[in-house]
Formats: C-alpha cells, sequence, structure tokens
C-alpha cells in the first residue's frame, strides 16, 4: 500500500479514554473519499484536471451511493454518477477495483489493478478509457474504478457505508476476530470510522467502532498519543499493534463486486432476442418472472407480461420511474422490450422474494435481531421513494426481494406514481391488495406515502410472523369486494 513504518509506541497499551470516544459499539448480526489522491495527466494536458481530493465516494459507485447489498439511507444516497464530469481538460489515470468482463465488443476487460487512462466520463455511469497495460480503448463501468494512488483505491477504504452495513459485512460467516474496514464517519463531517470484528464472552461475535479524526495539520488520530500523516499509516500501524483497540487489524473484510449502472452503455431499449430465459421463479395475474441472461454474458431477472395487461405507452412511463430512482435498497432497472409481449429487465436477487425466503427459504431460522435490520433496510428505501416524491402502493412482502448477507431490495413499481400533491386518488375498478392497504386508501381510493406506512406496519407482522396471511382470522373467508363495498374492515 506504499505505506511507512510510523513510530511505534512504546507505552502500554490502554483503552481509549472518554478524550476520544468512540462510536457505540452495536452487537447485532446482521471505495470512497479521497486523501493524497494524485491525479496524473499526460503531457500533453493543458490545465488542470478534476480535482478528486475533494470528492466523497463510496466503492459501489457513486458519489453516496451504492453498497455492496446491492444508496441514501443513513447509509446510501441515489448514485448519479461516480465522478465529476469536468474531465474535459486532461486525462486521469484510474485503478480498477475488481475484475470485469466485457459484455459487449464496445466494452473491456480487465482485471483488479489494470490502470486506464480515462478519456471521457461526461457519459454518466459508462466511460470510455483506454487500457495502460494493453493500449486497447473502451468503455469501463464508473463504478469499478477509482484515482490511482488514492484512499479510494485501497481495499480496507469502503466510503460512505452505514454502521449497519458495515456490521453485515464483518458478521458474515467466515470472517474471524480482527477482520476489519475504514468508512466515513456517519455523525462527524471529515471524520472516519474503524470497524472491527470482535468477540467477547458476554457479546459473543460484535463489532466496534472507533472514530478516526482529522488534525487541522491534516493528520489523523484514533487517540492523539498515536498520530500519523496519512489513513494509510494509521492503518499500517493497528494491523501491526493493537495497541488499545479490541484486536489488531488482522485482514481486510472481503466485499462483494458491486452491480453496474445498466447493462452496458446505452443498453437500454434491448432487442428481444438478446435475451435467454432460462429458468422460471414465478407467475402472476399480468405475467411471469424468470431468471435469464442477457447477451449471453450477464444473469438478470425477467418479468414478462401478458399481452394487453398495459398499454407499451403506459409501460414506457412506469420504466421511466424505475429507471429514475436510485438507491441500494430498490432493485434497479437494465433495461426493457418495449414491444409486446413486454419484457422488464432487472437485477437478479439469488434468495427469491422476502415471502417465500421467509417461509421456504432459510428465513424461517432467523432471530428477531436479523428481522429487525430486514425491516430497517426496507424503511430505508421507503424512505428514498418519499423523499423523491412517490409512493408505491404495493408494499408486501411478496414485492421484497433477498440477496445475499440477508440484503433486502423493494421491487416491484407497477402501481408506483408521481405524487405532486401528495395524494394519488385511484381509478374505479383499480385492483390493490386489501389487506396490506390503509383504509381511506381502500375506502376512498387515496393514497399517500401514510398509506405507504401502512402497508409498511403489514409487512412487518409478516416478517415476524414468518409470512403468515395478515388477519387470518378475520379475513379468511370474507371477500375483498364485500369489505369495500360495505366500508368496514
Amino acid at each position: 500500500m506504499g505505506c511507512i513504518k510510523s513510530k511505534e509506541n512504546k507505552s502500554p497499551a490502554i483503552k481509549y479514554t472518554p478524550e476520544n470516544p468512540t462510536e457505540p459499539v452495536n452487537t447485532s448480526a446482521g471505495h470512497y473519499g479521497v486523501e493524497h489522491a494524485t491525479a496524473a495527466t499526460t503531457s500533453s494536458t493543458k490545465g488542470a484536471s478534476a480535482n478528486f481530493n475533494s470528492l466523497s465516494m463510496t466503492p459501489f459507485g457513486g458519489s453516496s451511493g451504492v453498497t455492496p447489498f446491492g444508496g441514501a439511507s443513513s447509509s446510501f444516497s441515489v448514485v448519479p454518477s461516480s465522478y465529476p464530469t469536468s474531465l474535459t481538460g486532461g486525462v486521469t489515470i484510474f485503478v480498477a477495483l475488481y475484475d470485469y468482463e466485457a459484455r459487449t465488443t464496445e466494452d473491456l476487460s480487465f482485471k483488479k489493478g489494470e490502470r486506464f487512462q480515462i478519456i471521457n466520463n461526461t457519459e454518466g455511469d459508462w466511460w470510455e478509457a483506454r487500457s495502460i497495460a494493453t493500449g486497447k480503448n473502451g468503455y469501463i463501468p464508473s463504478n469499478y474504478v477509482a484515482p490511482a494512488d488514492s484512499i479510494q483505491a485501497e481495499e480496507w477504504y469502503f466510503g460512505k457505508m452505514g454502521r449497519k452495513d458495515a456490521e453485515r459485512l464483518l458478521l458474515n460467516p467466515g470472517n474471524q476476530r480482527g477482520i476489519f474496514l475504514v468508512r466515513e464517519s456517519e455523525t462527524t463531517k471529515g471524520a472516519y470510522s474503524l470497524s472491527i470484528r470482535d468477540w467477547d464472552e458476554v457479546r459473543g461475535d460484535n463489532v466496534k467502532h472507533y472514530k478516526i479524526r482529522k488534525l487541522d495539520n491534516g493528520g489523523y488520530y484514533i487517540t492523539t498519543r498515536a498520530q500519523f500523516d496519512t489513513l494509510q499509516k494509521l492503518v499500517k500501524h493497528y494491523t501491526e499493534h493493537a495497541d488499545g483497540l479490541c484486536h489488531k487489524l488482522t485482514t481486510v473484510c472481503p466485499t462483494v463486486k458491486p452491480q453496474t449502472q445498466g447493462l452496458a452503455k446505452d443498453a437500454w431499449e434491448i432487442p428481444r432476442e438478446s435475451l435467454r430465459l432460462e429458468v422460471k421463479l414465478g407467475q402472476g395475474c399480468f405475467g411471469e418472472v424468470w431468471m435469464g441472461t442477457w447477451n449471453g454474458t450477464t444473469k438478470v431477472a425477467i418479468k414478462t407480461l401478458k399481452p394487453g395487461t398495459m398499454m407499451p405507452e403506459a409501460f414506457l412511463q412506469e420504466a421511466q420511474i424505475m429507471k429514475k430512482l436510485r438507491h441500494d435498497k430498490l432493485v434497479p432497472l437494465y433495461a426493457v422490450v418495449s414491444e409486446e409481449p413486454i419484457y422488464i429487465v432487472t437485477e437478479f436477487m439469488s434468495k427469491g422474494s422476502l415471502l417465500d425466503f421467509l417461509k421456504e427459504g432459510d428465513g424461517k431460522y432467523l432471530k428477531l435481531p436479523q428481522l429487525v435490520d430486514m425491516a430497517a433496510q426496507i424503511a430505508d428505501g421507503m424512505a428514498y421513494i418519499e423523499r423523491m416524491n412517490y409512493i408505491h402502493r404495493d408494499l408486501r412482502a411478496a414485492n421484497i426481494l433477498v440477496g445475499e448477507n440477508l440484503v433486502c431490495k423493494i421491487a416491484d413499481f407497477g402501481l408506483a406514481r408521481l405524487i405532486e400533491d401528495n395524494e394519488y386518488t385511484a381509478r374505479q375498478g383499480a385492483k390493490f391488495p386489501i389487506k396490506w392497504t390503509a383504509p381511506e386508501a381502500a375506502l376512498y381510493g387515496r393514497f399517500t406515502i401514510k398509506s405507504d406506512v401502512w402497508s409498511f406496519g403489514i409487512l412487518q407482522t409478516e416478517l415476524v410472523t414468518k409470512g403468515r396471511v395478515p388477519y387470518p382470522e378475520v379475513l379468511s373467508s370474507i371477500p375483498s369486494n364485500h369489505i369495500v363495498a360495505h366500508n368496514h374492515l
């Protein structure tokens, strides 16, 4: 990492005192800010290139963006473009954080550690780059690279990640005591947090969080008696000595390769022939859901709609909603086939729907802390939907998808609508899930974010009952149209 061994402090190891308060410990189970970055340019460059030292980025592709779980939470926010679009004055050197296999003839395949000259980053999520190793030009996903020789390029730096997301990663089975990561502090601007997996007889496996403060002169410290010029030197020191921490740093926390923003550059309306339907995952009144492959390279989920389900114009409106909403707790829309039968292509979530996961999968064995964490993830995504002035209208366990590491994402925006006056009145005859629907929405067709909150409450009962149908005793024998027609529940 180019680190220089810091001067060893021979004083006895002690636990940190209130002069350097740590963030509180959370024991439930459940790359990017730049410092001393060097943005190199070619000799032919005129003018200054973008200053990446002022950025606050994540390794998962965004200025405050995406987690390895697949943005804005206390943890993350919407992901626009990974870096500023101001590289018109020069070519900057970036380094690959992950391996990537080209999906189209315009993409570049590359290995982790490979270096690039960025030629054009003005087109959002896919940048035109030249591999220094091969000399080839092509497009690369912007959230797979970071400025060379910067903190962003350090494996241990996870950027704007929340406490719960950090704990979920560190507490994964197979991780050992001392595994760690560094992230931005949630509570103190300009500071960082060191999160370490620990173990003790009282708590068992848990995660401890230490605040890394910044000195006025640019140095860093956890305790004032041990100060370092750079974050790299601080991390190197604590990998060699616990020096007051719960345990010395052992290995960097493994991360999950992030999803790209879209399948490839300009891959939005795609030909049906580029998709192969492989495994049927489910079906409903309006169509089917399949696991499939795009372009022979990329695993995706494909939602097929029966002809006549909706007009192509209405579908494209829905697709634009899904495309606009970007958050790490929402299932991203990759592409569409806009001619009937309509196809919607999204991220594939390996564990399926939350409902099936709770009833038939490993979710049957989850304890309350894990269930609470899943509810918090869903609330995180719904808070983002509210901030974007949308409502969901169909929030329930069947429309939440589960991935690795108990990551939850909100899916099925078929009923989502943009609300300009904070209220949406459903057209007469519109269908909606009565058992999850708030009284004012069920009786009068008025939907607001408050009716989504009601649905979220019902979803929580699905969580704690491991997928049981809501109101089983009261509603099992009463048809939905009877309830609405007689104005009572």
